[in-house]
């Protein structure tokens, strides 16, 4: 908000929002979208898809469906018809399993109330998200409140598999440009300037075969690749502990995949590793690669026969947090404000779709109710108070950012 904006002027837009958010209504369009199965794989979203259209049709959006495949249909939903600055609301309707059932209390798909919380799978990770933007345009929308710019309700597939048929699709063909960007994913109702960026790296060794029986005669790739996750774990762990940034918890590595071995007599002449690097603002994904390497090579420099190769897993992306003195985190931090909820940002450890966004230019911020604790485990659930919350602090940031309250050039 510009030091010309009228406060009074701008305080009343906001009343008038708030005004058309009903509990029972915000609850009831929640449960309608977790009850519906959206798992991915296989993805398929256009029922849930079709709950949302509507809805957003019905308050006066204009809206179409684009993908590039057909049970992925991404909702683009329009609010405005100006040349001023377009917002958009981003969150993703696809779940991941359910695993084992027996570990549920809850029905998965039965989005029960028990002592303020709704329970199912997507419960928060996003539907709760997607609830909450969706019911906040739909309040813009009822509201009357003029507006000197667009919102965009976009809520996609894919998000929990890659994104390449959701939001990289969205954005790729830019059925969207946006000014800003806010993504739905659960930071327990907090300003997340931005989300970690990533540097996966695999790691590969190479040896030579032989008889088990003669393990001699060969060179070990698993017996070397233990060498190196050893050097990795001595050298390099510890020092990322101390690469840090205020937002965000401090960089990080993980080997969450391994393979290797031909046969139980034979000796491996290959195996491999799959390391998930975090990484914070100010590393460099291709340098943290190149860091990995030059352990991964003197690790195995003096065992005959082994040769390691590292290279990028996934195409590496840095983080790039926006401002704190940006707009579109100033209108976020006033809308918690407003509604007494925390006003110190924070980052996002988790990878979202923001990523698309960011990597397009278009300044991209992290909110949404839950914690994220609590998603992809059983007995989901998110609470309905911090959907109401989250309802109207997106309400409140869309009449800062597009609404018309009355401010003057200087």
């Amino acid at each position: 908000m510009s030091e010309a904006t009228q406060p009074g002027r701008l305080h009343e837009l906001e009343e008038l929002v708030l005004a058309q958010i009903d509990q029972d209504e915000v609850v009831a369009f929640h449960q309608s979208i977790v009850r519906v199965p959206t798992v991915n794989r296989p993805g398929d979203v256009r029922e849930a898809s079709a709950i949302v259209d509507r809805t957003l049709r019905d308050a006066g959006f204009r809206t179409e469906s684009v993908g590039d495949l057909e049970e992925m249909p991404n909702v683009v939903a329009t609010l405005g018809n100006t040349s001023g600055p377009t917002l958009c609301f981003n969150s993703h309707l696809d779940v991941v399993p359910i695993g084992e059932r027996s570990a549920w209390s809850q029905d998965p798909w039965g989005a029960e109330i028990v002592d303020g919380r709704i329970y199912g799978r997507g419960a928060g990770d996003a539907k709760a998200s997607v609830a909450a933007q969706v019911m906040a345009g739909v309040a813009l929308a009822r509201s009357g409140v003029p507006l000197k710019g667009n919102l965009v309700v976009n809520e996609v597939a894919d998000e929990e598999v890659g994104g390449v048929h959701g939001a990289d699709f969205v954005v790729r063909e830019k059925h969207i440009v946006p000014d800003w960007v806010i993504i739905g994913e659960q930071t327990l109702n907090r300003v997340a300037v931005g989300e970690k960026g990533s540097a996966s790296t695999e790691v590969i060794v190479h040896g030579r075969t032989a008889h088990g029986a003669l393990p001699w005669e060969g060179a070990n790739a698993i017996e070397a690749m233990a060498e190196v996750i050893v050097a990795l774990r001595r050298e390099l762990w510890p020092e990322l502990e101390t690469r840090t940034h205020e937002f965000f918890h401090h960089s990080s590595a993980s080997i969450n995949l391994m393979e290797g071995g031909v046969k139980a007599n034979v000796v491996p002449d290959r195996a491999s590793f799959y390391i998930d690097r975090r990484i914070v603002p100010g590393e460099d994904p291709a340098q943290c690669i190149a860091e990995v390497d030059r352990i991964a090579q003197a690790a195995v420099a003096n065992l005959p026969g082994i040769r390691v190769e590292v290279r990028s897993a996934y195409p590496g992306r840095a983080s790039q947090p926006v401002p704190v003195d940006d707009p579109l985190v100033q209108a976020m931090i006033g809308a918690n404000v407003r509604l007494g909820l925390s006003t110190e940002p924070t980052g996002f450890s988790m990878g979202t779709d923001g990523r698309f966004f960011v990597d397009a230019g278009y300044p991209t911020i992290i909110y949404g109710p839950g914690d994220p604790k609590t998603a992809h485990i059983p007995d989901e659930w998110v609470g309905i108070d911090e959907i109401l919350e989250a309802t109207r602090a997106y309400a409140i940031a869309a009449v800062r950012l597009i609404g018309d309250h009355g401010e003057q050039e200087g």
